[in-house]
């Protein structure tokens, strides 16, 4: 099969992404063999491939595809998450569109629209991570919303509920009032904001006397049911067992003491809000003050905001601040700054709000988790992860499971009396009936008169099952693909999401499976662009993945992705990295069409420099190899690339098939050429991790094989002991060849025309690696000799000199104005680093490896001055 002159990515990639499909490939079942499996981090049904899901599931690729050329049964499962807010927000605004209100539909109504949405879109994103080359189990495809994986977390919910760690409370939780839900602590993202402070007057109650607050929100002071003061603050002692008039309003309210109160903050005096500050609200229970909600759900003032009743609640912030300097109230106000809670979600201001929520305790659950990672059978990598989670783990809320919406797992709660303080748990209505009718002792209950909880359960509290739901571990704990596949061997994730759903998933695991769910979390790092920010739609400075891929080609993308990402840093992402990773896989589409046009001659024996290249190759791969190994053990995937690239493009590309080209017109020894194509194919299998589709294309070209020989499932190649000493004296060779090479192309040498080196061997060199030497550099002789050859050009390697000789191919008289003049340059230079050493300050003060670049300078420009005069010396 002829093989095309430019490597064509789209056609290639297209091709053996379908072959591999069809061959099945990417299919697992339970087998002898030693699993390996991994669970994707379910990207949100409503989703699009973003620069993060590229790095992300380049990793799992890379990690993957290396298993399966190891020899693991390789598992890697797909899916997405039904992602309740972003979805239903979606949904909603689709109706919106449509003229229609959600409010106006019945919940089956609404769920009939998003599953119309999920179906629509849901497979979009996992179709996009086909093109970037992600080797998933597609037959294993799970969405959470699924039946069973819906029927799992009802069963978790309910069993979690028997054992007495969920419970519904009246507490103060996070409410975007934007999408209208209850949001856990960990979906609130605290933004530093710049704001006001301001400080407003407050009667005292049957006096002339006032006295001064200080308040971030202003339009809170109508939901106030004291003022709180320090018992300890001799300044308010005269206040004491008095009462205040809060503005406005003019509702009387306590002055109550507090040890609570901060001397030092404000005006030491507090306004206490219970309804809308969860320390206010603890100050409250503890003093019983009455709770004053003046907010409805989407944050607009209800009655209790008087005649703002139905405005938002910055725009009567505003308001009310006018209102209050009208009135005298306002004393002054001064900048502040702040962290303000925000949805993770919509963006939305949070406000706190007293709510009937459902909650799981967490301490208790937590401990094993806690455990399992700082004792090192969960490895989090990088390390600097561990006190992150410790901290977190140990500082755990219980967790507000609840969420005010419609698309999402029904929360299993049946409500059979007067309002919501009688309710049975249940998988089912039937059992829930039969529950209320014992606890109730009315046996005349119907399913009728059960009301399920209308909330919805947060999306992460089906997600934290992952790992043992996409293998059915909750409704069959004893089958044979959990027994098998569980727990997962690596997980590759964002760390920020290292608590919302890591941490969950390992509690679940250890509740569920008493086991860990994988051993190795892999924490990515965030893909940024050049000025650091976060690559984002909303920002405009991320681009688009399949835009990228049909440029550079997948393979190059992934390349791209890699270049510099290590673990748990940040990738500073810029499109010339993609470019760099076309060029890569050009090299090797260019290496291979080289080998594939040698003429091959059986007749021909293997010559000396061929067997000596070879040799030195077999060393070279074997050492890479084992710092690649090294490299994937400490998921070092970015230098495992590195060390990859390396092999490939300078060792391969520039010096092997270098030394084994055969001569213009002469073909190659057959002995050599399969030796060489041996050669290829272990580079092959070490590229194919990062580069699957070039690498492919190239082992199918080489010989007509089977399914079962294809590249995907070939074995990984075996470490094997080397030689260092072959490599080093390689290195020193090449050193050689690139000194002859620098002259050639200095003094105008035509690389075509043989010439004659010298050397004075103080290093003791090695002659092995001379006939290399002698076909790189276009050598007629390498002769050893004891003096310096008079008449020629030099050149050091270490404490070797090598001679040139000039015959004729320059004009000496401009030689010699040449190398003095960049003599007495280089004496110049000298002089000046000198100088700086020889500054007793200088020496003294500067750091350490500053002065080691000047002295390393001084001895570069003594070692280059005696070259330049033993030049000198020849022609003269």
């Amino acid at each position: 099969m002829a093989i095309e002159a430019k490597y064509n990515a789209q056609n290639t990639e297209n091709k053996w992404y379908k072959y591999w499909m069809e061959q099945g490939y990417f299919h697992s079942e339970v087998n002898e063999k030693e699993p390996y499996a991994i669970v994707i981090p379910p990207p949100n049904v409503t989703g699009v491939l973003h620069m993060g899901h590229m790095l992300n599931n380049t990793l799992q690729d890379v990690l993957i595809r290396r298993a399966r050329l190891k020899g693991y049964n390789a598992c890697w499962v797909p899916g997405t998450d039904h992602a309740s807010i972003a979805t239903e927000a979606k949904v909603v605004a689709k109706l919106k569109n449509e003229g229609i209100d959600k409010n106006s539909l019945s919940r089956e109504e609404f769920l009939e629209h998003a599953w119309e949405w999920t179906h629509k879109h849901g497979g979009i994103i996992l179709e996009q991570l086909k093109k970037l080359g992600a080797s998933c189990d597609w037959e294993r495809t799970k969405f959470t919303m699924d039946d069973d994986m819906s029927a799992s977390v009802i069963k978790v919910f309910v069993d979690l509920y028997k054992k007495g760690h969920i419970y519904r409370g009246y507490r103060m939780v996070n409410w975007d009032p934007q999408a209208k839900t209850t949001l856990s602590d960990e979906e609130v993202v605290h933004i530093e904001k710049q704001g006001n402070l301001y400080y407003l007057k407050y009667k005292i109650e049957g006096s002339d006397e006032s006295l001064t607050i200080a308040t971030t929100r202003p339009e809170t002071i109508l939901g106030d049911t004291a003022i709180c003061i320090n018992p300890n603050d001799e300044r308010f002692t005269h206040l004491k067992g008095k009462k205040a008039i809060v503005p406005i309003c003019n509702r009387v309210i306590p002055i109550i003491e507090d040890e609570y109160v901060d001397l030092e903050f404000g005006t030491g005096c507090l306004k206490v809000t219970p309804a809308h500050d969860e320390n206010d609200k603890m100050l409250g229970d503890k003093h019983n003050l009455e709770v004053i909600d003046i907010l409805n759900d989407d944050a607009t003032l209800n009655e209790h905001g008087l005649h703002y009743q139905g405005k938002d609640r910055f725009v009567v912030r505003k308001e009310i601040v006018a209102e209050l300097k009208e009135l005298g109230v306002l004393q002054k106000v001064e900048q502040h700054t702040n962290k303000v809670g925000t949805s993770e979600r919509t963006g939305a201001v949070i406000e706190p709000k007293l709510s009937d929520q459902w909650f799981l305790k967490m301490k208790e659950l937590a401990q094993p988790a806690l455990d399992s990672v700082l004792e090192k059978d969960i490895q989090l990598v990088p390390e600097k992860f561990i006190n992150t989670y410790r901290h977190w783990m140990e500082n755990v809320r219980d967790w507000n499971i609840s969420r005010q919406l419609w698309w999402g797992h029904q929360i299993p709660a049946y409500y059979y009396g007067n309002g919501k303080e009688e309710f049975v748990v249940a998988e089912t209505a039937e059992e829930a009936l039969t529950l209320a009718q014992e606890k109730s002792g009315n046996a005349a209950l119907k399913l009728s008169d059960l009301v399920q909880d209308a909330d919805a359960l947060d999306t992460w509290f089906s997600s934290w099952l992952w790992p043992i739901s996409v293998f059915n571990g909750i409704l069959e704990p004893d089958n044979d693909e959990i027994n098998y596949y569980y727990p997962t061997k690596d997980l590759v994730t964002a760390p920020e999401i290292l608590f919302f759903w890591v941490a969950r998933m390992i509690i679940a695991g250890y509740e569920y499976r008493n086991e860990k769910p994988f051993s190795s979390v892999y924490l990515t790092g965030i893909v940024r662009d050049k000025q650091r920010r976060k690559m984002s739609k909303s920002l405009g400075n991320s681009p688009d993945p399949i835009e990228l891929m049909d440029k550079y080609g997948a393979d190059g993308v992934r390349v791209g992705m890699l270049l510099s990402s290590p673990a748990g840093n940040d990738l500073m992402f810029e499109e010339d990295l993609c470019k760099q990773g076309s060029g890569f896989v050009n090299k090797i589409w260019n290496a291979y069409r080289l080998i594939d046009g040698w003429e091959i001659s059986e007749e021909k024996a293997e010559t000396k420099t061929d067997s000596i290249a070879i040799n030195w190759y077999q060393n070279k791969f074997a050492k890479t190899l084992a710092e690649i190994e090294d490299h994937y053990s400490k998921y070092r995937i970015s230098d495992a690339l590195m060390a990859t690239y390396k092999l490939v493009w300078d060792d391969f590309c520039s010096w092997f098939l270098e030394m084994v080209k055969p001569a213009y017109g002469e073909p190659i020894s057959a002995v050599t050429y399969k030796k060489v194509i041996a050669i290829l194919e272990d580079n092959l299998k070490i590229l194919h991790p990062f580069v699957p589709f070039v690498s492919e294309e190239v082992w199918q070209h080489i010989t007509k094989r089977s399914k079962e020989e294809a590249l995907i499932i070939a074995e990984w190649p075996t470490n094997m002991s080397y030689d260092e000493k072959i490599i080093d004296e390689f290195d020193f060779a090449s050193e050689v060849i690139s000194g002859i090479r620098t002259i050639r192309k200095e003094k105008n040498i035509s690389f075509k025309d043989e010439i004659s080196v010298s050397v004075i061997n103080n290093e003791k060199a090695e002659s092995s690696f001379d006939s290399v030497i002698a076909k790189l550099g276009n050598l007629s002789e390498l002769k050893y000799v004891s003096e310096k050859v008079e008449g020629a050009l030099t050149f050091r390697v270490k404490s070797n000199e090598y001679f040139v000789p000039i015959e004729g191919a320059i004009n000496v008289e401009d030689e010699i104005a040449k190398l003095s003049e960049e003599l007495k340059y280089t004496e110049g230079f000298l002089k000046s680093v000198q100088g700086k050493l020889k500054n007793e300050r200088f020496v003294n003060n500067a750091p350490e490896k500053v002065v080691e670049i000047e002295r390393k300078k001084e001895a570069d420009a003594l070692a280059k001055i005696e070259t330049l005069k033993a030049s000198l010396a020849s022609l003269q």
